[in-house]
């Protein structure tokens, strides 16, 4: 028998739920059970009715949290903006690639070929992703051949492409292959 859940609020309790069920969506996708979540939370089966309508309520908050951009925002906030340019892509390509990484392999476990349609605050929210890549890469305007918006437009596609794994056939770009590609491209110069 399942021991009784530590009371909490309505809110906490399916906050809870939704962080226990995020890593059983990719290891068993939409086949996940709501014995297996209730197990992963510490709760009975009947506790995930009391906060979800249903299984698929829960499974789409979860997919939802996943997808929720305000961690990340948080995460691109605290880059150092003081350091030399290609430091700083280096981490700002390296956060971006957890988050692909992670957001590809839940597409795949639930059968997503595609983004769920974006709800308004999504947009907002890559508007405010956008914003601050496009601050970042400002103070280094001088010594860029493009503006510092398409610098990170650039950042942005290249890391999605070079780390989608089918996209890159299987063989994705590292962080340093990409700022260095960005910053260097591909042709020798004389010094090398």
């Amino acid at each position: 028998m399942t021991p009784r859940a530590r009371p909490m609020a309505p809110e906490d309790r399916r906050q809870a739920l939704v962080d226990a069920t995020l890593p059983l969506l990719l290891a068993h996708g939409r086949a996940v059970t709501t014995k297996q979540i209730a197990d992963a939370a510490g709760v009975a089966e009947g506790t995930i009715f009391r906060v979800f309508d249903s299984k698929d309520d829960l499974v789409t908050a979860a997919v939802e949290d996943a997808l929720d951009l305000v961690p990340f925002i948080a995460q691109l906030g605290a880059v150092d903006r003081d350091q030399p340019l290609a430091a700083m892509l280096l981490e700002v390509v390296e956060l971006f690639q957890q988050r692909f990484e992670r957001v590809f392999a839940l597409m795949t476990r639930m059968g997503m070929v595609g983004p769920p349609r974006a709800r308004r605050h999504m947009e907002e929210e890559r508007a405010k992703v956008a914003l601050i890549l496009e601050t970042m890469a400002e103070p280094h305007r001088a010594a860029l051949r493009v503006a510092p918006a398409e610098l990170m437009h650039m950042v942005r596609l290249l890391t999605f492409s070079g780390t989608h794994p089918h996209i890159s056939d299987g063989h994705p770009l590292t962080a340093e292959q990409i700022v260095d590609t960005l910053l260097h491209g591909v042709l020798r110069t004389e010094d090398s």
